[in-house]
């Protein structure tokens, strides 16, 4: 992809050329200087800027003053929020209810109601 950087030069008397660069011209160099292995010193020899000046770019760039380009091989990140595992307590050990009478045991289901143990206990005692 082939990009153009225009600016504007001005040349006043006496003094040297003084460059206005636009603020997406100015975006694109601070993101080029960002790169990893590059320094602002090689950025701003490119494009003929002193270093000092990439720099008040690169602080406005920090500040939320000048935007810049999104990288083209941007990689995204989700935040991944980890839970601590959740500690779940030990089922209780339902024993199976037992109605024990003289030499005779009834063994009830596991979880047997109330009611139910009453109703038989009840027969029980009917029937003795």
């Amino acid at each position: 992809m082939e990009t153009t950087l225009e600016f504007l030069t001005t040349n006043k008397p006496g003094r040297e050329v003084h460059r206005h660069w636009p603020d997406e011209v100015k975006a694109k160099i601070v993101s080029e200087s960002l790169r990893p292995g590059i320094t602002v010193n090689e950025v701003a020899q490119r494009y003929g800027l002193r270093a000092n000046s990439l720099s008040t770019w690169r602080t406005m760039a920090r500040q939320g003053k000048l935007i810049l380009p999104a990288p083209e091989d941007a990689v995204e990140f989700a935040a991944v929020i980890v839970d601590p595992p959740v500690s779940e307590p030990p089922p209780k050990a339902i024993g199976r209810p037992e109605i024990v009478v003289g030499s005779v045991t009834i063994r009830l289901e596991e979880g047997a109601s109330a009611a139910r143990i009453a109703a038989i206990a009840r027969a029980l005692a009917a029937a003795t």
